[in-house]
């Protein structure tokens, strides 16, 4: 009886309080980089992000206050492609830089999107399947904004 006891309180007092401080930063919100892949070029906008805080917020409710800087974050910065495929024939984009990364196939015709972490550098982003196409060119820089301030958002 004392070892359930035991047991019974212990469980409670385990479940009991949150892992995080409700005062601490929210996680940045990731960043969005469309590439359009056409016969003879790969593009890429915007062709810079990270570089301060984001001019085009995806929920424009604090579109009058400043981004507040993630403090403490050196990590990498977690970015959505959103792809279209204009060519005739499916293609792969290859990332090339800090970080090295294939996507899924992007097929002819047609839109696609793949998530990476990206760390701080110069990356050159090419289509694989289509040889006429010049690459890319993508700078990811150091600030990472937190989501503080933006309603909706984890």
């Amino acid at each position: 009886m004392a070892i359930a006891g035991l047991v019974g309180a212990t469980a409670v007092f385990a479940g009991c309080g949150e892992t995080r401080h409700a005062s601490n930063q929210r996680p940045q919100v990731s960043s969005r980089v469309s590439v359009v892949i056409n016969p003879d070029q790969v593009i890429v906008q915007p062709l810079k992000v990270a570089m301060g805080p984001d001019k085009f917020q995806q929920i424009p409710q604090n579109q009058d206050h400043a981004e507040p800087p993630l403090k403490n974050s050196r990590g990498p910065l977690d970015v959505t492609f959103v792809a279209a495929n204009q060519t005739p024939t499916d293609a792969r984009l290859k990332i090339t830089g800090a970080r090295n990364a294939t996507s899924e196939p992007v097929f002819a015709r047609s839109p696609s999107s793949f998530q990476l972490a990206l760390p701080t550098g110069s990356y050159t982003i090419t289509a694989i399947g289509v040889p006429g196409a010049k690459p890319a060119h993508l700078e990811v820089g150091g600030f990472r904004g937190s989501s503080q301030n933006d309603v909706l958002t984890p």
